[in-house]
């Protein structure tokens, strides 16, 4: 089929973490496959993740207006239609983009849909009987979906985008860069998968104290906000970059980081598509389940005590948390945590 292929629409509507993990496959498939143009299909806000990517373009789905239910799908799929699409890869699978292949079959284009792989997951999440074993990545998952339609892909040897220079950005960073740069993502969609604040105050104290780390906190809503000002206000050499940066800006940013300190949430995979070295830190979640950030080493993921809590992993998303389990993060010292970034920035 791949011979007769020459335009995809691959779909992946939410949430910014998996959208963030399909950019190196997607660059992976453009540089084995470049007669083959891409049309990613997702939400507005997040079309920055794919720019400079060769052969791919960026199609808004407005789910909240025109595009809003059953009708504003089938407006989509006229609107899509006109791209002259040959194919689609569907690496979301939820009702909306069941509905869109639906309305593609009946011009009998073909599509290739994500195996989750749930049975499996439920059987390393569960408490009796668990499977405990490492799962295929969500990136594998992923490429497997563009091999069902006949392309090869190979995601063992990544090839990155050269990082821009940061003169005129929009924060005051100085004119001389010195020392190095740490980037540090506290929050995750679930607090069990949150490194406790306190813990997270003694890793930036650390840091900063040896005057040779600047530290960029990330991440958080309105609610966070707050938080990470205190944190900026409270520690010296420390610059809270929430509610100042367009996502582009903090894509730039993130790309000029000497090493990124995220919990198993979105910013680990916005580093890590960059090929910034990125540290992750694991609650009741864990690497087996397949969230991994792309290409980066087993020794850079920090897990709690797995002797202690051998229940982990409770949950594959961390909305679930085992009984006794609330403190698990805390089994990971601080010390360990900055003896990490110390050692790999």
């Amino acid at each position: 089929m791949s011979k007769s292929v020459s335009h995809i629409l691959v779909i992946r509507l939410s949430a910014m973490g998996d959208v963030a993990m399909s950019v190196p496959i997607l660059r992976a498939f453009t540089q084995q496959n470049p007669h083959v143009k891409v049309t990613v299909l997702s939400k507005a806000f997040l079309k920055p993740l794919f720019e400079n990517i060769e052969n791919v373009d960026f199609y808004t789905a407005d789910v909240k207006g025109k595009h809003k239910g059953l009708f504003g799908l089938y407006r989509l799929s006229k609107e899509l239609k006109q791209l002259n699409i040959d194919a689609i890869a569907d690496i979301h699978n939820v009702l909306r983009s069941k509905i869109l292949r639906f309305f593609f079959s009946l011009k009998r284009i073909k599509s290739a849909v994500i195996d989750k792989g749930r049975a499996e997951k439920k059987a390393l999440t569960r408490t009796k009987n668990k499977v405990f074993k490492q799962l295929k990545t969500s990136h594998e998952r992923y490429a497997d979906v563009f091999r069902k339609l006949g392309f090869t892909i190979d995601l063992t040897n990544p090839e990155f985008p050269k990082k821009k220079e940061l003169a005129n950005f929009p924060l005051p960073l100085g004119r001389v860069r010195d020392g190095k740069w740490i980037g540090i993502a506290p929050f995750a969609q679930y607090e069990s998968k949150m490194y406790p604040l306190d813990l997270i105050e003694v890793v930036i104290s650390k840091l900063t104290a040896t005057n040779q780390h600047k530290v960029f906190l990330f991440g958080g809503g309105k609610k966070e906000i707050n938080i990470l000002n205190s944190l900026e206000n409270n520690h010296q050499n420390t610059i809270s970059v929430v509610g100042k940066l367009s996502l582009n800006d903090e894509l730039h940013l993130i790309a000029n980081l000497d090493c990124m300190l995220s919990m198993d949430s979105a910013n680990s995979h916005l580093a890590a598509m960059q090929n910034v070295k990125t540290i992750t830190l694991w609650g009741i979640t864990h690497p087996y389940a397949g969230f991994a950030p792309f290409n980066q080493p087993k020794e850079n993921m920090l897990l709690p005590d797995l002797e202690k809590y051998p229940n982990i992993p409770c949950s594959i998303y961390g909305n679930t948390v085992c009984d006794g389990y609330e403190d698990v993060m805390r089994s990971i010292s601080p010390e360990k945590v900055v003896e990490k970034i110390m050692n790999i920035s």
